[in-house]
């Protein structure tokens, strides 16, 4: 389910955050859906059980999931639509990017272009 890349620059608790936001905005996971214990996690990926912690206890700030002592970690009801709360407000860093690009004179065409091509490609997945 979850892949780390050790290798990456990006810290391992945060590669467990996008994965498990993009399980449930690819509808992967659902709203209910039990993770897997921070003990088996760990143990499955071998890495330190504080890093899964630390990944559940900010996706539980984020009110993506909850905990319940004794059951483990749940997918909240709401956090599909937290998550597309979330992406909706990085239109505005969209849009500034839109803006340099302009600025460094790509056209409508190439930009559009880039949107079709992206757009084509996440239907796949």
């Amino acid at each position: 389910m979850f892949r780390i890349d050790l290798m990456s620059r990006t810290p391992v608790y945060e590669q467990i955050i996008e994965q498990l936001e993009n399980f449930v905005l690819t509808g992967a996971m659902k709203s209910g859906d039990k993770l897997p214990s921070v003990r088996s996690l760990s143990l499955s990926l071998s890495i330190n059980p504080n890093t899964i912690q630390k990944a559940y206890s900010e996706l539980d700030t984020k009110g993506i999931i909850c905990s319940v002592p004794g059951k483990g970690s749940f997918i909240t009801e709401k956090a599909l639509i937290i998550l597309k709360q979330n992406k909706l407000s990085q239109l505005s860093d969209f849009e500034n990017l839109l803006e340099n690009l302009i600025l460094a004179g790509i056209s409508k065409d190439d930009i559009i272009d880039c949107v079709e091509k992206v757009y084509k490609r996440s239907r796949k997945i």
